[in-house]
């Protein structure tokens, strides 16, 4: 990722409904949400949602695919870890106490629930 489609990733996020869709978005997984059932869920209207689609799909940040009637939209996995290695590819200069913290928080998460392999 290079400067301008980080700036582009950021100015998307940079609004309430928008950074809530994202997380929405990572929270369903790979298979993602219909547009009726992600506006429910981050508490807007469709027609005002179809709008933050649009700048977030444009970011490359989430990806959108048709089932039968339905609009389903899935976060772009790798876009977001392509961010996050934007953010913290030159942080430890040498030394890795510096990105701990941040290291061990992605690590956390990332953690197989029940035993089961996260793809």
């Amino acid at each position: 990722m290079d400067e301008r489609q980080a700036l582009s990733a950021f100015t998307a996020l940079g609004q309430e409904h928008r950074l809530r869709v994202v997380r929405a978005l990572v929270i369903a997984g790979p298979a993602g949400l219909a547009a009726g059932v992600l506006a429910e869920t981050i508490g807007t209207a469709g027609n005002n949602l179809s709008f933050h689609l649009k700048e977030l799909t444009r970011a490359g940040l989430i990806r959108s695919r048709r089932e039968g009637k339905s609009v389903v939209y899935s976060a772009a996995y790798p876009a977001l870890s392509d961010l996050v290695q934007f953010l913290m590819r030159d942080c430890c200069q040498g030394h890795p106490e510096v990105c701990a913290p941040a290291v061990a928080a992605l690590a956390t998460c990332c953690q197989p629930l029940g035993g089961a392999v996260r793809a």
